[in-house]
């Protein structure tokens, strides 16, 4: 059974990544494992994501075909 997390109102990718993960770098593995929920850059309550596992999160790579509002803020 995947693990799952429930959102709060206000929160962001990365510090969803933080929360769970220890590190904001490790967004892009949350937002690969929720490819139908890029379209939300700032969460509502009640979004049901699934969770990568934490072991094989080093160890995969991700797809680069994020929204618009990822590569922006990434620079």
């Amino acid at each position: 059974m995947k693990k799952t997390y429930t959102t709060v109102s206000g929160q962001t990718w990365d510090q969803i990544a933080l929360e769970l993960y220890g590190e904001e770098r490790y967004c892009d593995r949350l937002m690969d494992a929720n490819r139908d929920k890029l379209y939300i850059f700032v969460f509502p309550d009640g979004i049901v994501l699934t969770l990568p596992d934490k072991d094989g999160l080093i160890k995969t790579n991700v797809a680069s075909d994020y929204p618009i509002w990822r590569a922006i803020l990434n620079g």
